[in-house]
């Protein structure tokens, strides 16, 4: 079963059980992909799926972040349970012990010493966690490591 039929089949039992804010979530997460099938002109792949599930879940996450800076408990507390709603269509996360395997042997496998290989390192990581890691842990992750 594809991403937008789970998003309809979703937006159909939020409809029945009146849950609006599921609906909502749901209905943008619905309107993303298709933005993006449209733009692309074809039917999305799974990457590419993901791609915009993970765009989405970023965008939230900084959202949050911002409200919480900003003291806006409120739409931080909104915006949270946004975020639970995007990742039930995302892929498993990998654990932080996980993540830091998966670097320390893409390392390993370029012979990345310094600072100055963090690009060739992010290059060669994030294809291998594409969805299934927040790009923040792995950045830092690559940094620890590195320095």
């Amino acid at each position: 079963m594809s991403l937008l039929d789970n998003l309809n089949q979703d937006m159909k039992t939020a409809m029945k059980a009146k849950d609006k804010p599921t609906l909502s979530v749901v209905r943008m997460l619905k309107s993303a992909v298709m933005n993006e099938q449209i733009n692309l002109g074809h039917d999305l792949t799974e990457d590419e799926e993901i791609a915009v599930l993970s765009r989405e879940l970023k965008q939230r996450k900084d959202s949050v972040a911002e409200f919480e800076k900003g003291d806006r408990d409120d739409l931080a507390t909104q915006t949270k349970a946004e975020i639970k709603v995007v990742e039930k269509y995302m892929p498993a996360q990998l654990s932080d012990d996980d993540v830091k395997q998966i670097v320390t042997d893409t390392v390993k496998d370029l012979g990345a010493e310094s600072m100055a290989d963090f690009g060739k390192v992010m290059g060669a990581v994030m294809p291998k966690l594409k969805g299934q890691a927040d790009g923040k842990l792995v950045n830092q992750t690559v940094k620890d490591l590195l320095k």
